[in-house]
C-alpha cells in the first residue's frame, strides 16, 4: 500500500488477531479508507484466550493471521467500531491498540491540522482501571489529606496546592462521568465505591486531626470554604469539563487534576477539621460546598463526554445509555437544586 508521509501526527497502531479465512473481509473493510496509512499482515505465532478463572492459556496455531494497521488517531474510532461489529463473534478475534510514539522514517503530512483524540476503547480501559480501589489510591488519599490539612491549619496556600498535585479524586470522578455517559453500570458501581471510600478516608482522617489539634475558623483558608457562591459553582463546572478533556485529548492530567482537587479536597478536609473540632454549623457550610462541587464536576464531565461524541458502539447500547444518562443528569440537577435551596434557606 502507498503510504502518505505525515509529520507530527497522532497515530494508532491497531493489531488484530483473526483466522486466515477472514483476511479478505479485513481487506474489504480497510480498502479505500483515507485514515488507514499502512497495513502489514503476517502469520500469527499463537492465539490466546483467558479462562473464566483468569488463567492465561496459550494455544499454538498456524490458522491465524496477525494484522497491523497504522491509522490516524482522530479517525480510529469508526474503524474500530466496524472491526468489532464484523468480527466480535469470530473465534480467536482480538484487537490491541497502541499509541505510536515514534516512527522512522518520519511520516510527513500535507496538513498539520489534526487533533489527537482517544478512542472509546482506550478511554474505557484507562478509566476502568482508574475506578478500582487500590493500595496506591488509598495511600494517595491519605497523603493528600494530611498535606492539605497541614496547609489549611497553617493558612499556607502553597502547601495546599502541593497536596492538590496528588489529585487522587480526579480519576474516580471522570470514571463516574463516563459510566453515566455510556450507561455502564459495573463501571458506575466501581467508580462510586472508590469515590465514596476516598471521601470517607478524608473525612475520618481530617476529623481526627481536627479533634487533636486546634482549629481556628477565622483562618482565610478555612473561612473561605464554609459557604457556596456562584464562583465556586463555575469553578467546579470548569474543573469537571477539564477533567473529562484530559482523558479524551491527552491534556496534562496533573495540572487538570489540580483544578479538580481544588474544588474537592480543600472543602472536604475543612469539613472534617471543623467536624472534629465540634464547629458543626461551619462544617455544614464546608460540606455544602463540597457536595455542590462534586455534583457540578460530574454534570460538566457528562456534558463534555457527550460533546466529544463519546457514546456506546451499538444502537441498542446507545438507547439504554441515553435513558441512563438522562436519568443521571436529572438526578444530579435535582440534587444541586435541593442543595442550593437548603443553602439559601439556612
Amino acid at each position: 500500500m502507498l503510504v502518505k508521509r505525515l509529520d507530527n501526527m497522532a497515530l494508532r497502531l491497531i493489531e488484530i488477531s483473526l483466522p486466515k479465512v477472514k483476511l479478505q473481509a479485513v481487506e474489504e473493510i480497510v480498502s479505500g479508507r483515507s485514515e488507514v496509512l499502512d497495513i502489514i499482515m503476517q502469520p500469527a505465532v499463537s492465539s490466546w484466550k483467558i479462562s473464566i478463572m483468569g488463567e492465561l492459556k496459550t494455544r499454538l496455531s498456524t490458522d491465524y493471521i496477525l494484522i497491523r494497521i497504522l491509522v490516524l488517531a482522530e479517525a480510529s474510532q469508526s474503524l474500530l467500531d466496524l472491526l468489532e461489529e464484523t468480527f466480535s463473534d469470530v473465534d480467536g478475534f482480538r484487537i490491541n491498540i497502541f499509541a505510536l510514539e515514534a516512527s522512522f522514517p518520519p511520516i510527513i503530512s500535507e496538513s498539520a491540522n489534526h487533533k489527537e483524540k482517544v478512542s472509546r476503547e482506550e478511554l474505557h480501559n484507562d478509566l476502568v482501571e482508574g475506578a478500582k480501589t487500590t493500595k496506591i489510591y488509598i495511600s494517595m488519599i491519605i497523603l493528600s489529606s494530611i498535606v492539605a490539612a497541614i496547609g489549611v491549619l497553617n493558612d499556607n496556600v502553597a502547601v495546599i496546592i502541593g497536596a492538590m498535585v496528588i489529585a487522587p479524586l480526579l480519576t474516580p470522578n471522570v470514571s463516574l462521568s463516563l459510566a453515566t455517559t455510556l450507561g455502564d453500570l459495573p463501571l458506575f458501581k466501581s467508580a462510586l465505591k472508590t469515590l465514596f471510600l476516598g471521601i470517607a478516608i478524608v473525612i475520618i482522617l481530617s476529623a481526627a486531626i481536627g479533634f487533636l489539634l486546634h482549629v481556628d475558623p477565622s483562618l482565610q483558608e478555612i473561612s473561605s470554604r464554609t459557604h457556596v457562591g456562584l464562583m465556586e459553582i463555575v469553578l467546579a463546572l470548569a474543573s469537571g469539563a477539564a477533567g473529562a478533556l484530559s482523558f479524551t485529548s491527552y491534556a496534562p492530567a496533573v495540572l487538570i487534576g489540580v483544578a479538580v482537587a481544588v474544588a474537592l479536597m480543600p472543602p472536604l478536609v475543612v469539613f472534617g477539621l471543623l467536624l472534629g473540632a465540634g464547629n458543626y454549623s461551619l462544617a455544614f457550610g464546608a460540606l455544602s460546598l463540597f457536595l455542590a462541587n462534586l455534583i457540578s464536576i460530574n454534570l460538566a464531565g457528562v456534558a463534555t463526554f457527550l460533546a466529544q461524541g463519546i457514546e456506546p458502539r451499538t444502537w441498542w447500547e446507545a438507547k439504554k445509555a441515553k435513558r441512563a444518562t438522562l436519568l443521571a443528569i436529572a438526578g444530579w440537577l435535582l440534587l444541586l437544586a435541593i442543595l442550593i435551596f437548603i443553602i439559601l434557606l439556612f
